[in-house]
């Protein structure tokens, strides 16, 4: 089977679905041991998809982790490893991944492919399980346009961009919108400021100076929970401030 056509998490993931066959004992890579490969990235699209559909991922991979226990080992004589295959399943998955790939006009197989394609099986332990847990084809595409944000799969990196802003950054609207942020009291000339700057044709970058501890957050906090309230200016309407977190960005970088 050649990989020169997947994402580095799509190889990450197929190796990974090797070493989950060693782990339980077995000689032939399926669905399952796929499955709980995807389930393992911890940070991959598949984990962000559930997470997105509200699915209860460590709940589905001990479901995963079950039926892998159950099913019957291999042993192998002399000590060593035996020789690990592809189940003819498995083979069907990985040719529909690349179908749901030329699908979504992407250039490399991704995970996301991978997980879809799985999402064909019928009357197997994963497609039961994946029932089980109410995800649908329909609801997992639905999960690939928000994680994408319409972005294509170009090149082996591109899984490592998705929701990039959402990773490194705190959404200080929903926030807002949530009651998670203070009332910000006494600001409400410097945050009128800020709105009208914003709200200019031209030379719209506000730009806040002061010492620390002076309440520079407490305005923009206060400028998040106008928004969140829709008591802005109706250029601004639907807009969001967003705090990013430089550090995690410059040590994601390394």
């Amino acid at each position: 089977m050649r990989f020169d056509k997947f994402t580095e998490r799509a190889q990450d993931a197929a190796a990974r679905a090797y070493q989950i066959v060693q782990r339980y004992g077995h000689s032939q890579v399926d669905t399952e041991h796929i499955l709980l490969a995807l389930l393992e990235q911890n940070d991959g699209a598949v984990a962000q998809i559930l997470d997105y559909l509200n699915v209860d991922v460590p709940a589905m991979t001990d479901r995963v982790d079950e039926t892998l226990r159950s099913t019957p080992k291999v042993n192998v004589y002399g000590g060593g490893v035996g020789q690990i295959f592809y189940t003819p399943r498995v083979r069907t998955v990985l040719e529909l991944a690349q179908s749901e790939a030329s699908q979504l006009k992407d250039e490399f197989i991704s995970t996301e492919h991978i997980f879809l394609a799985i999402l064909s099986e019928r009357n197997t332990p994963t497609a039961r399980i994946l029932q089980e847990f109410g995800v649908t084809k329909e609801r997992v595409n639905e999960g690939i346009q928000y994680l994408r944000g319409g972005r294509r799969v170009t090149d082996r990196q591109a899984e490592t961009r998705y929701r990039t802003l959402e990773k490194y950054s705190r959404d200080l609207t929903a926030l807002a919108r949530d009651g998670r942020l203070d009332p910000v009291i006494g600001r409400d000339d410097e945050i009128l400021r800020v709105i009208q700057v914003l709200s200019r044709r031209t030379k719209n970058n506000p730009v806040l100076i002061g010492e620390a501890g002076v309440g520079k957050t407490a305005i923009v906090e206060g400028l998040a929970q106008k928004l969140a309230d829709d008591d802005v200016p109706e250029i601004l309407m639907g807009r969001r401030v967003v705090s990013l977190d430089l550090g995690a960005m410059i040590a994601g970088s390394r």
